[in-house]
């Protein structure tokens, strides 16, 4: 029975919408018109984010940890090469790698100089020689003008990737050799001048073949460990994991024996991460306004509404609707103003929030792009209805609370 008298009343506030379409209209404009400014705030919020993030990876290194080994330590104000230093390898990489799991991208790297002699060459040359891992192309952010980075399956070949001025100064390519410490390396990718780091005479060799090519060094020269970090809010969580990892590797003096450091100053990371929870609590201050809007329009509506029908609600309260009869009337009745609107307020937020990315990718050229998950939009679902139901509770109260007698006389 109380089943039947909830369907009875949702019954009763639907027709009504339908009995006064322009007013239901009306209304439900407002709502569209909020959750369609929120689901487009949020999606190019989304997407402002992310081309925030990308530019930050692209041209800083913010992202990277690094773990340098203290080769050196400061008595009396003199700096003294250490006798014992941790030297990381491979299986250090592996290790960290495991530890961290998808959020970074582990590598490690020595760089060092080497005599470069070329065919044809009788001036002598130099180049600056990093021996790495594959991953740290990531970190050079490399793009290529000819060939590629070399493999896991290539640690073991003498090979090299050089920069774009190598390439020029001593006129090789792909398929070239040149010599590096006097053994010949064959030339399998020349940077693009725009790859970060990699400018120069500057030749980038597989891990393994760096005592092959470097010249020896009076000062201790070891492995960096360097850890990308996929995104920049995840930078204190796996600064705390590497952090962790190095003290197992090396014990509880693990301080005396390495550095664990971000790439960029630590205050340009807190700037990057504030700047981007400013951006998105102002852009959400826009869309909830728009929705307060959107809310303020159903409970005008469903007061007029009340004034309009305040004999037929006493008449059904003769006949012996309840309170909560007539309040869940008017519930539904804003609920299905406010889901409504829901649905088309999606569509119409999400068709803007393109619309607009690909305006501002044509006029300044960013790749600035909408983000789309469902989770906006639920989130902007629930908002909606929750709108409904706190501008719809008012009116509801009001015509549940209006007195039988003094309704049905109402004119």
């Amino acid at each position: 029975m109380e089943r039947a008298v909830i369907v009875s009343s949702c019954r009763v506030g639907i027709e009504s919408l339908r009995g006064n379409p322009l007013r239901s209209v009306l209304s439900t404009l407002g709502v569209i018109f909020g959750v369609a400014s929120l689901v487009s705030v949020l999606a190019i919020g989304d997407g402002a984010e992310q081309f925030a993030r990308d530019q930050i990876a692209q041209t800083t290194d913010l992202q990277t940890i690094v773990v340098t080994p203290n080769t050196g330590e400061t008595i009396d104000g003199v700096r003294v090469p250490r006798a014992v230093y941790p030297v990381f390898s491979l299986a250090d990489v592996r290790s960290l790698a495991a530890a961290l799991g998808p959020r970074a991208l582990v590598s490690a790297s020595v760089s060092g100089s080497a005599r470069l002699e070329t065919t044809g060459d009788t001036a002598p040359r130099a180049a600056v020689v990093m021996a790495a891992t594959p991953g740290v192309a990531e970190r050079l952010r490399a793009s290529y003008t000819a060939g590629s980075f070399f493999g896991e399956a290539d640690s073991t070949r003498r090979i090299a990737v050089v920069s774009a001025g190598l390439a020029s100064t001593a006129r090789v390519g792909v398929g070239d050799a040149i010599r590096l410490g006097g053994r010949a390396f064959e030339v399998v990718g020349v940077f693009s001048p725009k790859t970060t780091a990699a400018g120069g005479n500057m030749a980038v060799i597989p891990f393994l073949m760096a005592d092959s090519a470097m010249a020896p060094s009076p000062a201790p020269r070891a492995p960096q460990l360097l850890v990308r970090v996929q995104d920049v809010a995840d930078i204190d969580a796996v600064k705390a994991a590497v952090t962790r990892w190095t003290e197992s590797r090396l014990g509880p003096a693990w301080k005396d024996e390495a550095t664990v450091g971000v790439g960029g100053p630590q205050l340009r990371i807190d700037q990057a991460r504030q700047g981007i929870l400013i951006f998105k609590m102002v852009m959400g201050t826009f869309a909830g306004i728009s929705l307060i809007v959107g809310g303020i329009g159903i409970m005008n509506v469903l007061l007029a509404g009340v004034t309009e029908r305040t004999r037929e609600i006493g008449i059904r309260k003769a006949i012996g609707a309840r309170q909560q009869d007539i309040l869940l009337q008017f519930l539904s009745e804003s609920v299905a103003i406010s889901g409504l609107g829901s649905i088309l307020g999606v569509v119409l937020g999400l068709g803007g929030a393109f619309a607009a990315t690909a305006v501002i990718r044509s006029a300044a050229g960013a790749q600035l792009h909408a983000g789309f998950t469902w989770g906006t939009v639920a989130l902007a679902a629930l908002i909606s209805v929750l709108v409904g139901l706190a501008f719809g509770t008012y009116p509801a109260l009001r015509a549940a609370r209006l007195s039988p007698i003094e309704a049905i006389r109402h004119e």
